[in-house]
């Protein structure tokens, strides 16, 4: 059974078209993210474009409803592939397409220094990202992306992509067919994350700076550092703006000035608590492992229904911040070394009694974490521990709230017995 609050967490992203002020509105749950639409005077602007074609066009439909403008220019706050899939089915090609200075994503090939094909470790990638997003999980397991409803159209999954015709670098103020607007760099999620202002209805739309959730300081799917400072530094910027409206990228808007400025600025003080707390244990020489054990948020953040830890989570983010500041060494000159993961088995398997005697620890400990860990020893061992270890992880997801955490072990388990389907 999944989490209770992970199921209620549903909410977040029920399939809704909202309106946030007269010609103004936003497009939650038909895909892992949001889709908005600002209304001009004879033409209408899609602020990103959702993950897939199919989804896209199912955005597009209800859009129809309400105006029959046609869309006369697409912006990008970032280039995660859940925001720029589906541009095809809202233009040609024929509009102008805003994006940072910044601008990034992995729909495009910028090739790399060498000379060569950038050199990355896309399988490892790809099989993360299948994990964490449960991929191949019956409907009834993924009850949630964390950012976004579990169920929803994936045809042309990443298909719909064009690339942005206009860059913009800093702060600029544009007309939006009658309708004044500030874009403004701000990074956070990403690097090149570009807000949109409407100082006049005093509505934001935050892209991934601020979601419903504890932010993603990490993922784990695998993921360049995300500059948590600067995260920080852009969620005070627009807390300051004193919005009436802010509209995120994934799950439901905020209404009122009072709530947008709350959530805005506990998130950010969220962040700085885990910088914090992490560069304290850091420098009293702690180790990466009890660091991320001890990490949580303080009473006063805790209890803030948009910090549970329903999409990153702080000991992640640690572990994050402790390899993005100082890489991997932790200080410790054991680390300087390294056992293969067969010799380190043997030699837990020495000192448990055997080989036979790890086996019975591992399958009579009421530890689930410990669980996992020795049933990687007696795997690198050659022993048949699989299936025990999927049990301890399909345990596990039970209790988790966390909706990435949950389908990596639901989705691992099914491979290692292997009932995956796809």
């Amino acid at each position: 059974m999944p989490h209770p609050d992970l199921i209620a967490h549903a909410e977040q992203t029920r399939r809704d078209v909202i309106e946030l002020a007269p010609g103004i509105w936003t497009a939650v749950g038909f895909a892992a993210s949001n889709v908005h639409l600002i209304e001009g005077r004879r033409s209408v602007t899609i602020i990103d474009t959702s993950e897939s074609t199919a989804a896209a066009r199912d955005i597009r439909a209800e859009f129809a409803k309400l105006t029959d403008k046609p869309v006369g220019r697409i912006v990008y706050t970032h280039g995660h592939r859940d925001h720029v899939s589906g541009a095809s089915e809202f233009s040609d090609g024929s509009v102008p397409i805003l994006a940072s200075h910044a601008f990034d994503s992995d729909l495009v090939d910028v090739g790399s220094a060498v000379g060569e094909p950038a050199i990355l470790p896309r399988k490892a990638l790809g099989r993360r990202t299948l994990a964490q997003f449960g991929f191949g999980l019956d409907p009834r397991e993924r009850v949630s992306l964390g950012c976004g409803p579990g169920e929803r159209p994936l045809d042309g999954l990443g298909a719909g992509f064009l690339p942005p015709s206009e860059r913009v670098t800093g702060e600029r103020d544009v007309d939006l067919d009658g309708v004044a607007a500030r874009l403004l760099f701000a990074p956070g999620e990403t690097a090149d994350h570009m807000v949109v202002w409407l100082p006049d209805t005093r509505v934001l739309f935050s892209g991934d700076n601020w979601y419903h959730a504890f932010p993603n300081l990490y993922a784990i799917r695998g993921t360049p550092y995300r500059d948590f400072a600067a995260w920080a530094a852009s969620l005070g910027k627009l807390a300051a703006l004193d919005a009436e409206v802010l509209a995120p990228g994934h799950t439901r808007p905020v209404v009122g000035a009072a709530g947008v400025r709350e959530v805005l600025e506990t998130t950010r003080g969220a962040i700085l608590h885990v910088m914090r707390s992490t560069a304290g244990g850091m420098d009293a020489g702690l180790s990466l492992d009890d660091i991320a054990a001890s990490a949580g948020l303080p009473a006063e953040l805790a209890d803030k229904p948009w910090l549970k830890s329903l999409y990153g989570r702080p000991d992640w983010s640690a572990r994050a911040f402790a390899t993005g500041t100082l890489g991997w060494y932790d200080g410790n000159p054991t680390h300087l070394g390294t056992l293969t993961s067969l010799a380190r088995a043997r030699h837990v398997a020495e000192l448990a009694g055997g080989v036979t005697a790890l086996v019975e620890r591992a399958r009579t400990t009421d530890d689930l974490q410990w669980r996992l860990e020795l049933c990687d020893h007696l795997i690198a061992l050659g022993e048949p521990a699989e299936a025990l270890k999927a049990d301890a992880m399909e345990r596990l997801a039970d209790g988790e709230i966390n909706a990435t955490a949950r389908n990596t072990y639901l989705w691992e388990a099914k491979r290692l017995r292997g009932t995956l389907d796809g």
